[in-house]
């Protein structure tokens, strides 16, 4: 998004005597963006290491350069300027499936990173590296239309890899896991999976992302990639991006170019027998054997399609599965002429997922619990773990801003949440043993929450129980980025949302349910403005609606009337599947 997007709170001031306006107007007059940046005009196209290492530390310097008085806190900084970068590596001639990796991209990053590089690593000796189409005029238009900030695009020679497969080559390498390399592509294409870790390594190294997007499409590189990541501890987040397709459903890809109209449409088979067998599956067949055979009597009305292989596998491993138990991936390599063409689809066998997302103050928590209730699910009360830890940090005497000690703290604590039939408090939370149901919601605990919430390290500790406690399903949970990066895959998506001032008489009331001292109307509206605008500009996940997630306004409706939209929507999709 836009830098100074989002308008700065009123109750966030600067004792200097230029405004913060003025101030933000000074960062762009120095960095030459102008007064209103607009995506698209100001894409730099970098093609040595030496650029992009210059370029990425000027633009962590312009991030940070704001005049602060001591009275601003870090909270109030990191919301204003976000750091996070994000990297989308290809091989160019882009097409609308790059395009969404950027787009997301876009959304959840303050510069967006696209590389170019053609790798000659990840080419068998039998494929034509010099023949794959080189496109960097119009890859470069289509990155400025999208609003990446910087193109890198080195040579063979910059990057320090000769044009030789990875066979032949004599560089470092990263050698992945044999297992995940020599099935599925792996068994045609040996070399490719080190050639191509490899060459992300390296990227990942240069320009040191908070984020890297990759596609479903390419599944088994994905997990590979994701393996690499964990097994090194390198710090950066991989986000897996849906396949895009084209109206057939066949999935877009730079070799569609080499397809004629006839043959796409008879590509778009690959597609219509997995979903086949995703229908299948639904049905309750589970046998890799019996989902196979589905997919090949689709794809074998087309005579001109050579089958390659089609595999039911371990999503996350890549290894063969006989049956699915909890999820499995089908996928197939197929052939039209000269062109190779891949696809999957994911299987699960678990009971659906709600994920309620929205502003503070919308209700969330309420109409989850009453959804969960409702519909004989789970409620997950995410929001109570932050909370929980920011109980436990403000126990501990910890500054909100020594996220050293945070890390530690998070990593360390045990939290468990176990349900009561209360629906006012439907589960009760306790961390190292101490019941902290009521201790969490109070305004100490309140103000906090957010700039904690807000601190990678608590998320990615907390995301990971949460995604542990989702892989069965038959849950509800509400947050603020449940749907676009918890459960991504929920099959029930919600944007819960209310007006400023509705949300401020609502949080009113529930103070003075609690007995708490009132507070001021005008200054609830504030705070919650405040809030609203720290939780969208925040650097790890901010708080935005899902792709696929339908809006529900409750003004003017009580929580039995939203219950019952959420219920009826999560009927009607289930009647489709």
């Amino acid at each position: 998004m836009p830098d100074a997007q989002f308008p700065i709170p009123s109750s966030v001031s600067l004792n200097s005597p230029s405004s913060i306006n003025s101030s933000l107007c000074f960062r762009y007059k120095l960095t030459g963006e102008g007064s209103i940046r607009t995506r698209g005009i100001f894409v730099r196209l970098l093609t040595t290491v030496a650029a992009l290492r210059c370029y990425l530390t000027k633009r962590c310097s312009e991030n940070k350069l704001i005049a602060v008085t001591e009275d601003l806190r870090l909270d109030e900084i990191t919301g204003w300027y976000q750091t996070a970068v994000g990297l989308v590596p290809t091989m160019g001639n882009l097409h609308q499936g790059h395009l969404s990796l950027i787009q997301r991209a876009r959304q959840e990053n303050s510069t967006v990173i696209v590389s170019i590089f053609v790798n000659p690593l990840q080419f068998a000796p039998n494929e034509d590296y010099q023949r794959y189409p080189r496109t960097l005029e119009q890859d470069q238009k289509l990155c400025e239309q999208a609003g990446v900030d910087a193109i890198f695009a080195p040579t063979p020679e910059e990057m320090a890899v000769p044009q030789k497969s990875i066979q032949e080559s004599k560089v470092t390498q990263v050698i992945p896991p044999s297992a995940m390399m020599t099935g599925l592509c792996g068994r045609s294409r040996l070399g490719h999976f080190q050639g191509v870790a490899t060459i992300v390594t390296k990227l990942f190294n240069l320009v040191q992302p908070d984020h890297a997007y990759f596609g479903q499409k390419d599944c088994q590189q994905l997990a590979i990639i994701k393996r690499l990541v964990a097994d090194l501890n390198l710090p950066v987040e991989i986000v897996a991006c849906p396949t895009v397709r084209e109206a057939s459903g066949l999935a877009f890809s730079s070799r569609n170019q080499y397809l004629t109209a006839t043959a796409k449409e008879q590509a778009a088979a690959l597609y219509r027998g997995l979903q086949r067998a995703e229908a299948a599956f639904i049905a309750g067949d589970r046998n890799s054997n019996q989902l196979i055979a589905v997919v090949q009597q689709e794809v074998a009305i087309v005579s001109t399609i050579l089958v390659e292989y089609i595999e039911l596998v371990d999503p996350t491993t890549l290894m063969s599965l006989e049956k699915v138990e909890e999820e499995g991936m089908l996928a197939i390599a197929a052939r039209l002429g000269s062109t190779r063409l891949i696809d999957n689809i994911i299987l699960r066998d678990r009971q659906p997922i709600i994920a309620i997302d929205g502003p503070a103050g919308a209700g969330k928590s309420t109409v989850a619990r009453q959804v969960a209730a409702n519909l004989g699910l789970v409620y997950l009360d995410t929001g109570a773990m932050y909370r929980a830890v920011t109980w436990l940090v403000l126990q501990k005497g910890i500054a909100i801003d020594d996220e050293c000690a945070i890390a530690e703290l998070t990593n360390l604590c045990k939290i468990e949440l176990t349900p009561t039939q209360d629906l006012q408090s439907s589960v009760r939370v306790w961390i190292n043993g101490t019941d902290v149901t009521h201790a969490i919601r109070t305004i100490e605990v309140t103000s906090l929450v957010s700039a904690i919430a807000a601190q990678s390290v608590v998320r990615q500790a907390l995301v990971k129980q949460q995604q542990s406690w989702g892989k069965k399903g038959g849950l509800v949970a509400e947050g603020r980025d449940i749907g676009t990066h918890v459960f991504p895959d929920a099959e029930v998506k919600i944007f819960l949302t209310a007006s400023v001032s509705e949300r401020a008489r609502r949080r009113q009331e529930d103070f003075h349910k609690q007995g708490q001292s009132a507070i001021n109307l005008e200054q609830l509206e504030r705070d919650i403005t405040e809030r609203d605008w720290k939780d969208s500009t925040r650097k790890v996940s901010p708080l935005q609606k899902a792709a696929d997630a339908i809006e529900v306004q409750t003004d003017g409706l009580d929580v039995s009337e939203v219950t019952a939209q959420i219920v009826n929507y999560y009927q009607q999709r289930l009647s489709q599947s």
